[in-house]
């Protein structure tokens, strides 16, 4: 592979996930695409987006991790309880509903009948993103959604909940592993007071913000260079 290239926190934007694999040039031959989550909620596609990751992993041999909006979505489905199903609702959620069922008024029968409908039309994506794993590692990096725990000597042990979820004690934490984390999740403009990618010693953030009305990030690695490209999401 002579490149890598690291996508993340995509939400639902599809024409943006378009135009970056066309920026990019993506080519799966020569390439390696490792996307770390998040494709669903707040923005309009979700849906397509969930149709073209699928799409990536099966055709294109892409690595896809789960982040923590595709971890509620799968949660929704399985888990009816009221506070499941607020926590979906409360993060960008109506707009994965609208995605899938055409919902634009959300009650609690309209939300029962769009689980059921998700569930039987749609029982592939979601046995998709349940099964996709929550990290990867090359040579070079570890690539995670969220990030490390730095209280586990073993960040592989770290409980399931902090790859999705972990921010500030990962984010001002020091790691000493020898490979550089790249994450998502937090947006960097909440680290560095813009939606470009955060390059620290140890670690790079990359989630643009673009369901935000910010944009979407690419990182490229490539024999043992960086660069960068962006997709504005221009509302």
């Amino acid at each position: 592979m002579t490149r890598t290239l690291i996508i993340s926190d995509i939400h639902g934007c599809m024409d943006q996930l378009n135009e970056m694999l066309h920026l990019i040039q993506f080519n799966s031959v020569e390439d390696q695409l490792i996307l770390l989550g998040d494709y669903v909620d707040r923005g309009p596609h979700s849906k397509e987006v969930v149709d073209k990751v699928i799409e990536l992993v099966q055709k294109h041999h892409a690595i896809a991790l789960r982040g923590n909006h595709d971890q509620r979505l799968v949660d929704l489905i399985n888990d009816p309880s009221h506070l499941v199903q607020s926590k979906f609702l409360e993060h960008g959620g109506v707009q994965t509903l609208q995605s899938y069922c055409g919902s634009n008024e959300i009650s609690d029968e309209i939300l029962i009948q769009s689980r059921e409908r998700i569930k039987s039309q749609y029982g592939h994506h979601i046995e998709f993103l349940a099964g996709l794993p929550l990290y990867y590692e090359d040579h070079d990096h570890i690539y995670v959604h969220a990030g490390l725990n730095p209280n586990y000597v073993d960040w592989k042990s770290q409980p399931e909940h902090d790859f999705m979820y972990i921010k500030d004690e990962f984010i001002r934490s020091d790691f000493h592993l020898h490979k550089r984390i790249i994450f998502g999740h937090t947006r960097t403009i909440d680290i560095h007071g813009k939606p470009d990618i955060w390059f620290h010693k140890d670690k790079i953030g990359i989630d643009g913000g673009c369901a935000y009305g910010l944009q979407l990030n690419a990182l490229i690695f490539q024999e043992g260079s960086y660069k960068t490209e962006r997709i504005m999401n221009l509302k």
